[in-house]
């Protein structure tokens, strides 16, 4: 399972964002990536592989690996890993190759 440890954030001083994953709302801190977010939020599956349509999510959480490759704003191929997160961003899962 993947938490937050909590007296981290509080001495952050980070505020709470919403932004939504398949319809449904996600809280996240401030300045939080949103690979971590979505982690947070219960999220283990980011993306479908074009060849096999398994299931994959983050495995490096730092560029590397490209298994956290999400649709961002209507926008495929985004590194979840990568983005910070932001107020209202509309995230979805990426199902196989890029159109």
């Amino acid at each position: 399972m993947f938490r937050r440890i909590e007296s981290l954030a509080r001495q952050t001083g980070a505020g709470r964002i919403a932004l939504e994953f398949e319809g449904q709302s996600v809280q996240a801190f401030e300045g939080q990536m949103l690979a971590t977010a979505l982690l947070e939020s219960g999220v283990t599956v980011f993306r479908q592989t074009p060849v096999s349509g398994a299931a994959r999510g983050p495995l490096c959480l730092m560029g590397v690996c490209f298994e956290c490759l999400v649709e961002i704003d209507g926008r495929p191929n985004q590194q979840a890993c990568m983005v910070v997160v932001r107020e209202g961003m509309q995230v979805r899962r990426q199902a196989g190759a890029r159109a």
